[in-house]
């Protein structure tokens, strides 16, 4: 029992060393390479809408509805047709879709929506991806890397303390306890977004071929291959104008929208008035409960159905960026809502008196003296709804990307005016091949209708759960009004869900293997991106390291600037390493680049560069951190260079004029030198109290690490000469460094940018192989280079090679 404790003491002695010599040196190279100051406390507070005259905000209402709600708007041609795809035996079934048409429209998009789910935004971006980045803001539950210590003060902030002890905070740590927790809200982000892309190819489809049908109305003898060739016509066209941009024709957007809301508003009115006003009575839930007593299950599976009349709600959330919160609002509430009740009120009432005309009732209820002006508006509606989902598929790519969960693909910016305005021609191409093949394969309204609403109902599930995280970690509700929320969101959605789960054999599986494949994608690249992130951290080179080599570094300095990239906001990135070891030279001037993308919509220019000089200044070596928002990504920085080194210049001014006496070519030395001495006396004192428990050669090594590193960072003979140099020649050093940086820049910049090439261990099982070697590689090819999206001239581009395996 002595030896067991005396081998105990001995090893939590060892432990304690070790610990210490650890924690010294973990601030040893905090204070040779300090985290950079953040400053982005104007990120915080930087989006607030600006007071609007009521005459520009009904302007901009006016504006909204071609952007926001032309998907939304064109639900009424197939709601009733998609709820009745068999037929309607008794006429009260109309009154009861009707009563859950109206508390559908009431529930989601006006109360759920417009009023709460809005508010949840982003400096004004709206999707899951947006409420993700505020929850990262918020909570430490982002997995995408960049959690590591000397990141956090970087890239999180506005992160608020809760009051300790409230449901807030124990949900909070809960949140943060578990990796697991955090994969699985990660999970569910993706899954919203994918859920998105599937959207973005299924609306076109659907509005498109809804559209087009009243043909059929006027020809009932053509066939319906010419219907679906109208309409793949019309989506070809509609993708290949694509590339000029929503501003080119976005002023026709808003009056083609106003015109068909008036139209199917006015029109409805008409069919109330004409066929049977009692539908108005359908305002009463009762009938929905009277609705489903008469059908059964019928009635429940018929929820698929009526769940298309909310949809473009989710296009509604992530289009919000583009107008002030309060005109999309008026425009709903005031307007676009009005219209929706209007329209399915006289669907109603005509079918009611029409039961066979089931399935076209939109265009068959119209007055034959407005059909063809309704038939070109409808088409219009529908590639006005169209174009607004592709729009916000393009922008939700963009952020997955900027989140690290999508490869880098070509963004074009469309409008110099309107930077949200994008286009994304790989993108593009997919999703037209995805929408001409849904259009030939199922050829009718029903089984698209089935799919559409599968991705619909998920996108709003994802968006619920994330709001509930956001009424606690965020807006701090109580939790009984949380409560209420979630079970009144859950019922609803879920009770659609329970409905469309019955369609999935009748086309309701296409978004799921849309959003299977997309989320293949997402989730293998994600996982590379962090293991990539992860190989960085772990293999970087110390800092203390690379000052024991001195001034020189050990190498040949090459007159010219080296801009070595890294994903690292400290230490030496393995790139470097690499390269010094294979090629012993490198730069005058070495500025280590880190291009950070923050869970932010935006970085102002003035605050995007971050410069800080590392070890003395006679090293010339630098750090700098371009920030971008996800709103950022992908546009192309032509000036990114000039910017940077223009950056790198203002820093060595502004450092002269705030501290022109202080004797920055030996600062780090001597903040290192008093550190270290500290470390290596508390060792010493460590080991004269453990010297009995056997650690002596164990301690030794660990002095001797220090000792030697201080040794090579300042000779043993200087060191009591730094606080007696000459200010006067500091001075002219001073003015002397900006004027060398500048003949540094004459001779060359060279961007040093790491080439790693992920591969899976021997060993690794099938699926990780395939997902590795084929996939990731796959990918990998076809995306976007770094040195592309900053505009890096390719004659001044060095690559270093490296393979990584996982």
């Amino acid at each position: 029992m002595m030896a067991d404790r005396v081998e105990r003491s001995v090893t939590e002695g060892e432990n304690t060393i070790e610990e210490r010599h650890v924690g010294a040196m973990w601030e040893l190279e905090q204070k040779l390479d300090q985290p950079m100051d953040e400053e982005a406390n104007k990120l915080k507070n930087m989006y607030r809408e600006k007071g609007l005259s009521m005459l520009m905000l009904l302007r901009l209402s006016f504006q909204s509805l071609g952007i926001v709600y032309g998907d939304l708007g064109t639900s009424p041609l197939y709601v009733f047709y998609n709820t009745f795809p068999d037929g309607i035996s008794d006429s009260e079934d109309v009154i009861g879709a009707l009563s859950l048409i109206i508390y559908s429209l009431l529930l989601i998009p006006l109360i759920k929506y417009v009023i709460i789910v809005c508010k949840a935004n982003d400096n004004g971006q709206g999707g899951t991806l947006a409420i993700y980045s505020l929850l990262c803001r918020h909570a430490k539950v982002k997995l995408i890397p960049n959690q590591q210590r000397s990141d956090e003060d970087l890239t999180t902030y506005s992160r608020t303390l809760l009051p300790e002890g409230s449901f807030a905070a124990k949900t909070k740590k809960w949140l943060e306890s578990k990796e697991s927790r955090k994969k699985a809200l990660l999970f569910i982000v993706l899954l919203g977004t994918c859920m998105m892309i599937g959207d973005g190819i299924l609306t076109p489809a659907i509005s498109v071929l809804s559209a087009t049908g009243g043909i059929k109305v006027i020809s009932p003898k053509m066939s319906s291959d010419i219907v679906v060739l109208v309409s793949i016509i019309i989506l070809i066209g509609l993708f290949s104008m694509q590339h000029y941009g929503t501003d080119k024709v976005g002023w026709l957007f808003a009056p083609i929208v106003f015109i068909w809301f008036l139209f199917i508003g006015a029109t409805g009115m008409y069919n109330i008035c004409k066929h049977d006003t009692s539908v108005l009575k359908a305002f009463s839930p009762t009938y929905i409960y009277l609705y489903f007593k008469r059908r059964g299950l019928d009635g429940w599976i018929s929820l698929g159905g009526i769940l298309l009349s909310i949809t473009g709600t989710e296009a509604l959330y992530a289009d919000i960026a583009y107008f002030p919160l309060l005109a999309i609002q008026l425009a709903f509430t005031f307007f676009v809502f009005p219209c929706l009740l209007l329209a399915y009120c006289g669907q109603a009432a005509y079918l009611v008196n029409n039961k066979d005309h089931y399935k076209d009732a939109f265009y068959a209820s119209m007055p034959d003296s407005v059909y063809w002006p309704m038939f070109v508006v409808a088409t219009g509606a529908a590639i006005v709804g169209s174009q607004a989902t592709i729009s916000g598929t393009y922008s939700i790519i963009k952020q997955a990307a900027s989140h690290g969960c999508f490869p880098r693909v070509k963004i074009v910016h469309t409008s110099k005016k309107f930077l949200g305005q994008i286009y994304c021609p790989d993108i593009n191409w997919i999703i037209m091949v995805g929408c001409i093949a849904v259009t030939a394969s199922f050829k009718n309204q029903s089984q698209i209708g089935n799919a559409y609403g599968t991705a619909v109902v998920l996108v709003m599930l994802a968006t619920t759960l994330l709001m509930i995280l956001i009424m606690l970690l965020v807006w701090r509700c109580h939790w009984i009004l949380v409560l209420i929320f979630s079970v009144l969101s859950l019922v609803v959605e879920l009770s659609y869900f329970s409905a469309v789960i019955w369609k999935i054999n009748e086309g309701g599986w296409v978004p799921l293997i849309i959003a299977a494949i997309s989320l293949l994608v997402m989730s293998v690249w994600h996982y590379a991106t962090v293991k990539k992130y992860e190989f960085e951290v772990h293999s970087k080179v110390s800092m203390s390291w690379i000052l024991g080599l001195g001034p020189s570094l050990g190498l040949v300095r090459v007159p010219g600037i080296g801009l070595v990239y890294t994903e690292l906001a400290s230490g030496v990135p393995h790139i470097f390493s690499h390269f010094i070891t294979n090629l012993p030279a490198t730069h005058s001037v070495v500025v280590f680049v880190c291009v950070k993308y923050l869970p932010v919509y935006t970085v102002p220019e003035e605050e995007r560069f971050l410069v800080k000089r590392i070890g003395p200044k006679t090293f010339r070596m630098f750090r700098c951190v371009a920030r971008y928002g996800y709103k950022d990504l992908h546009r192309k920085d032509d000036d990114f260079e000039n910017k940077l080194l223009n950056n790198l210049f203002n820093f060595i001014r502004i450092e002269t004029m705030m501290d022109p006496a202080s004797n920055s070519s030996t600062y780090s030395s001597v903040y290192s030198l008093n550190h270290t001495q500290e470390s290596r006396d508390e060792l010493i004192h460590n080991n004269n109290n453990n010297h009995h428990n056997g650690n002596t050669d164990e301690f030794s090594s660990m002095v001797d690490y220090t000792v030697s590193t201080l040794d090579t960072i300042v000779p043993a003979d200087n060191r009591l000469s730094f606080s007696q140099n000459n200010t006067v020649e500091e001075e002219e050093e001073e003015e002397d460094e900006l004027q060398f940086l500048k003949t540094c820049k004459e001779s060359g910049v060279v961007h040093i940018m790491g080439n790693t090439v992920v591969k899976a261990r021997n060993g690794s099982w099938l699926p990780k192989k395939i997902a590795i070697d084929y996939v990731y590689a796959f990918l990998a090819k076809i995306c976007r280079e770094n040195s592309v999206i900053l505009h890096v001239p390719h004659e001044t581009l060095l690559n270093v090679g490296q393979v990584f395996y996982v």
